[in-house]
């Protein structure tokens, strides 16, 4: 049994003790000094560092020097998953003491009221900071940094191109401050910095290794409308949309797909701009070096459409042999159409070659030569005299356009429209789209136009009109329009006359009008130009001169004896004037 040897106190103030005081030479103010003079003095809302002595998934205890320990939730040291025990951090001090006696301390805001000085010195030092990416947000993620959110843009986050921003939430990476915005308290990091730099020297050593016409093999590692960027291995390449394929390509996704790998060939590059050009349709031999040594002119061919334009088509007859269907080789009609009429993308057309310059890769085709022209047999199929059912086309202020068949245009005069009638437009007479039934008149085989009339359909009424119009009879006409050189009249059966302004002088001494219904008496009949000349005025005044001149001619005559002067003599009209002066001399005679 180990013998215990206590040695006593030397000082010991037993005096004192036996009095109850157990100080002895000290105060229990002295005791309390020196007890707080051991601990640090710490205040609250101050930001003091402290060291880790306990960790678990939930908490950590940090030790400050105080009497007794804080403890921190871990989701404040999220950012940095590696911390341990024995690691110093910053912490706020929140409270020295709660209700229950615990000092409450806090990473998170010790790390903010920092925050900004620090990411003022990470950007001025060009610092590389670590963060933690909390979510997405439009545009890009949400990084926790120094307790700080900070944006990171989607463009930032990778030098390629991101497509699944979810699997980087609740990671921590490492950032560089890029932007601060004081004013909004905005602060914007970027993960793509930090592999730039390196990334250049591998592009600078790629890109002095680069050949013209040099084969590689890359990844597909972005689709755009204008064509498909290739990752060489670190550096990238644009394949154009017009290098991907001989044929025409709508959109780049027709003929690659994302991540597929394949081999490209350069055709040029930029040592300064870092750019290179791609191609893949030059891996494979041109189509029309490949098209048949025996295809000639005349031969008949088949393809898809696979571009429209208002003067023509390409026809896709092979992947890269393209020919041109001109509007004009369409249709044997004459008439101004858009190919829009013919066909649309994706038809697929039977045509004939009709030129093919294989140096030059140019061909031009026809597919109205799959129809005999109708112009060959014209004279049969439309001789002179022969009448057929037309469609109007187009006017003209001289005539009608119109189509007998697909290729066989006339033309008919606005002379022979009507026999009667005087037209002064076609419009007047028929419309655009109606059937018109026409006799040949002409062929014009060089023109390739026919002149036709319609009027020619029917017995020509003038003949018959030269018999009731003659010279000198009078009809009832109507004035139907006037003019400045005279006034139209409509007559009987459906024909109209002319009459000139003194032609119109009524009786009284007022002119006819417009609608006024009157005799009209024919001064002129012209059958070839199909013209009467009419006069409602020379009624009255031929019946003055054929009474005065039958007074002249009673003056003239001798005088015969009273016995044989004739049974009826002239009848003298008598006026109110005349039985006025008969009853005065009555009455006077009989006073």
């Amino acid at each position: 049994m180990t013998e215990l040897k206590n040695s006593p106190v030397e000082d010991f103030d037993w005096d004192a003790y036996e009095n109850g005081e157990t100080a002895g030479e000290k105060s229990r103010e002295e005791l309390t000094k020196t007890y707080d003079e051991s601990l640090n003095t710490v205040k609250d809302k101050d930001v003091i560092e402290g060291t880790i002595i306990a960790l678990n998934k939930r908490e950590a205890v940090v030790n400050i020097g105080y009497k007794s320990d804080g403890i921190i939730p871990m989701n404040e040291f999220r950012y940095n998953p590696d911390i341990k025990v024995g690691d110093v951090v910053e912490v706020f001090i929140e409270n020295q003491e709660d209700k229950k006696g615990q000092l409450i301390l806090s990473h998170r805001k010790a790390r903010a009221s920092r925050s900004w000085e620090r990411i003022n010195a990470a950007l001025a030092n060009d610092e590389i900071i670590k963060g933690f990416i909390k979510c997405r947000t439009k545009g890009g993620m949400i990084v926790d940094v120094f307790g700080i959110e900070a944006f990171l843009p989607g463009s930032q986050i990778d030098v390629k191109p991101i497509r699944d921003y979810d699997m980087f939430v609740g990671k921590t990476m490492e950032f560089k401050v890029v932007k601060i915005n004081e004013e909004f308290k905005n602060v914007v990091v970027s993960h793509k910095a930090l592999i730039e730099a390196e990334l250049e020297q591998q592009k600078r050593e790629i890109i002095s290794k680069l050949e013209k016409g040099q084969v590689l093999e890359g990844t597909v590692k972005n689709i755009t409308s204008y064509g498909v960027f290739i990752d060489l291995g670190g550096v990238d390449g644009l394949i154009h949309i017009t290098d991907l394929s001989w044929g025409r390509v709508s959109h780049p996704s027709e003929v690659v797909e994302l991540d597929q790998k394949l081999n490209v060939v350069i055709l040029d590059f930029d040592d300064e701009k870092k750019r290179i050009a791609l191609g893949l349709k030059q891996l494979h031999p041109h189509p029309w070096d490949a098209l048949s040594a025996d295809l000639k002119v005349g031969d008949h061919v088949k393809g898809r459409v696979v571009v429209m334009a208002d003067y023509g088509a390409f026809l896709e007859i092979a992947p890269g042999v393209e020919g041109l269907i001109h509007v004009s080789e369409m249709s044997w009609s004459q008439h101004l159409r858009s190919a829009q009429d013919f066909m649309k993308v994706g038809d697929e057309v039977e045509a004939v070659i009709l030129t093919l310059d294989r140096e030059e890769r140019k061909m031009s085709l026809g597919i109205k030569q799959l129809k005999n022209d109708p112009w060959e047999n014209i004279e049969t199929k439309y001789p002179l005299g022969s009448r057929h059912t037309a469609k109007v086309r187009n006017f003209t202020n001289f005539g009608v356009f119109v189509e007998i068949e697909e290729g066989v245009d006339g033309l008919i005069h606005i002379s022979d429209l009507s026999w009667t009638k005087k037209i002064k437009h076609p419009s007047e007479f028929t419309q655009i789209g109606a059937d018109i039934e026409v006799e040949v008149l002409a062929i014009d085989k060089d023109n390739r136009r026919l002149s036709l009339g319609h009027k020619q359909l029917e017995e020509n009424p003038w003949d018959v009109f030269e018999t009731v119009f003659t010279v000198g009879s009078v009809h009832e006409g109507t004035i139907v329009e006037m003019l400045d050189k005279g006034a139209v009249v409509a007559l009987p059966y459906g024909v109209e006359g002319f009459a000139t302004p003194k032609h119109l002088v009524k009786e009284d001494g007022t002119t006819a009008k417009v609608d006024e219904k009157l005799n009209f008496k024919v001064i002129e009949f012209n059958k070839d130009s199909k013209r009467i000349i009419l006069s409602h005025s020379r009624i009255f005044e031929d019946e003055v001169r054929a009474e005065k001149a039958a007074e002249r001619k009673a003056k003239r005559a001798p005088k015969a004896p009273r016995e044989e002067a004739p049974v009826q003599a002239p009848l003298e009209k008598t006026t109110l004037g005349d039985l006025e002066a008969l009853a005065a001399l009555k009455e006077k005679l009989s006073k």
